[in-house]
């Protein structure tokens, strides 16, 4: 901008200083002519008057009327300090203030006579051989009557019209200086007003420019610049809103985009992955660093997948597959690729929605497990009283003492059916979260002591020893009836797979303990001393229908379904539960409940 400041300075220096000196040239040359012409008038009133009262018509030899001229010429020189000459109408001269007349030539074809002849005055400038200088010459014809008997001529010296004008040209000189002068500090100051809000226009825009949308212009009059300030100012706000918007959005998509529990992956049309959200991350097992930017085939991508890409690529048709991924972890994962295209239907690339479906998958092989294995354990005791029904029907009632043994069966069967039936029907609700929870302050030790009591009998039919560990001032605030059966299904379970004189205790522990002193979780531990869980088994120890030892446990007369309905009691009441066991030397579960206050 301080160049085009300068730049307008020149021009309107220029420009003001061109005027003033076209305009003083001008005046100056009408000073000139004006002076000259002055002079002129002047040099015609002379003559006249010396023609008039002087005596230009002398008779006489012809060295008499030389003698007498010359000096009339003399004596008017004396007291006009111009030049006078005499000459006769043949041209001759007669009389020089200056010069011998006798030495002059002829003047009759002189300018100024010729022109005097012709108008009655005459006036010419030229360089003077006689005096070696510039002069003005002015000549009037004498007249007898009507006869022109001869002529007068003045003459004067240019050098103090020239001295006169070289005063006047350095007045305009130093005149135009001091003007410059003023005009340079006006047109800077000019230049200034007209740039200086235009300077701060462009710093503003350049503000802008760096995403500084909160500036603005200051506020100037209503002419254009302005208007133009004005117009900024609107843009700016304009932006900013537009800016804010897009911020928003873009904020949103980064929310979306960051806690979709889908993998999103985006291709362009250069073939390289653009778009990478957090779950694409944890899914393929790569980070986006080192992905994003390279080509989809070389980023160390499973071959069944950069396949698909590629056929996506070629057909621009959607596709959706279920594919297995063994890195970073074995998945089960659903891919649907989208051809991207424009509003003109240009292709863009390809946007990869990727879902996790591994505990889908799993989940709808455990229902089917589930319904097999309902079906198995439905048909085995169905199974058994159809048997010893038709074996009663076919005349086994007549043996009273069979009859009464296969009526026992069929009951013990029956009994079984129906807890079986029951459990499933309380598991449903469970994992419905349909049953209501009635949470109410419980003392542990005297909850604990009643659940070990309803177990006691049993235990001494073993001869095992139950043993209960509990601090006297422990609260927690739960469902009682839920939590009571969490206890008596860990506590059977402990007794039946625990051998003649085993141990099965229950330890609780206090933990997190926060600033007013009070707990905030407890540590619950069920142990035993029994045949163990091999270590294989103890990740599928809560599914449903999942046994150990089958034949052990239908001996027992488990439904293979408390432990599950254990899991989720426990985690309605916002706890955790774990298993630790080794074959031969016992079996331990931790449950972690939160004391609510």
């Amino acid at each position: 901008m301080t160049k085009f400041r300068a730049k307008l300075t020149y021009i309107l220096i220029l420009l003001i200083g061109g005027s003033m000196l076209i305009a003083g040239i001008f005046m100056a040359k009408v000073l000139e002519n004006s002076h000259v012409q002055s002079l002129k008038d002047n040099m015609q009133r002379e003559l006249m008057v010396i023609s008039a009262t002087g005596d230009w018509n002398r008779t006489g030899t012809e060295s008499e009327q030389l003698a007498y001229y010359t000096s009339q010429a003399k004596l008017i020189k004396a007291s006009t300090e111009a030049r006078l000459t005499f000459v006769r109408a043949d041209g001759k001269v007669m009389g020089d203030s200056d010069q011998n007349p006798e030495q002059m030539d002829n003047h009759l074809n002189r300018p100024e006579i010729a022109a005097a002849v012709t108008n009655g005055v005459g006036y010419t400038t030229r360089y003077s051989d006689t005096l070696r200088e510039k002069m003005l010459y002015a000549a009037v014809p004498v007249k007898s009557g009507d006869k022109v008997t001869g002529y007068l001529r003045i003459a004067l010296s240019l050098e103090q019209v020239d001295q006169s004008i070289r005063s006047l040209w350095y007045f305009l000189v130093a005149g135009l200086a001091i003007l410059f002068v003023i005009a340079g500090i006006v047109s800077y100051r000019i230049a200034s007003g007209i740039t200086r809000p235009i300077e701060k226009m462009t710093r503003v825009a350049q503000q802008i420019t760096n995403m500084n949308y909160e500036s603005r212009v200051a506020s100037y009059s209503n002419d254009e610049v302005g208007q133009l300030g004005q117009a900024i100012n609107r843009m700016s706000e304009s932006l900013q809103q537009q800016m804010a918007r897009i911020q928003e959005n873009e904020r949103r998509l980064q929310g979306v985009m960051e806690n979709m529990m889908s993998g999103i992956m985006m291709i362009d049309r250069e073939e390289r992955i653009m778009l990478l959200n957090p779950s694409a991350e944890y899914i393929l097992g790569f980070t986006a660093q080192e992905l994003l930017g390279k080509k989809y085939n070389e980023a160390k991508q499973q071959y069944e997948f950069a396949k698909l890409i590629q056929e996506c690529i070629e057909t621009r048709e959607p596709i959706r597959d279920e594919m297995i991924f063994y890195y970073p972890a074995e998945r089960i994962l659903d891919i649907n690729l989208n051809p991207i295209a424009h509003e003109d239907e240009e292709w863009s690339g390809v946007l990869i929605v990727i879902n996790d479906i591994t505990a889908v998958r799993r989940l709808e092989r455990m229902r089917s497990e589930f319904v097999a294995n309902v079906s198995h354990e439905l048909k085995t005791p169905i199974a058994a009283v159809k048997g010893f029904a038709e074996t009663l029907l076919a005349g086994a009632l007549n043996d009273k003492e069979t009859a009464v043994s296969f009526l026992q069966i069929i009951f013990d069967e029956s009994e079984r059916l129906n807890r079986l039936i029951g459990d499933i029907l309380e598991l449903s609700k469970i994992e419905s979260k349909r049953i209501p929870m009635q949470f109410s302050p419980i003392y542990l030790p005297e909850f604990l002591e009643k659940s070990l009591s309803v177990l006691r009998k049993e235990a001494e039919k073993k001869h095992i020893e139950l043993s209960l560990h509990v601090d006297d001032d422990i609260y927690i605030e739960a469902d009682e009836d839920r939590l009571r059966q969490i206890f008596i299904n860990l506590l059977s379970n402990g007794i039946s797979y625990t051998q003649e004189g085993g141990k099965v205790k229950v330890r609780v522990e206090p933990l997190e303990m926060n600033t007013d002193g009070d707990y905030e979780r407890l540590r619950i531990i069920v142990s035993d001393t029994g045949i163990g869980i091999p270590k294989k088994d103890l990740p599928r120890i809560f599914e449903r229908f999942y046994r150990v030892d089958k034949a052990r446990s239908r001996i027992s007369g488990g439904t293979g379904l408390g432990l599950s309905i254990v899991k989720h009691l426990v985690e309605l009441h916002k706890g955790t539960i774990r298993v630790d066991s080794e074959v031969g030397i016992g079996t331990k579960f931790t449950i972690e409940l939160p004391v609510i206050h």
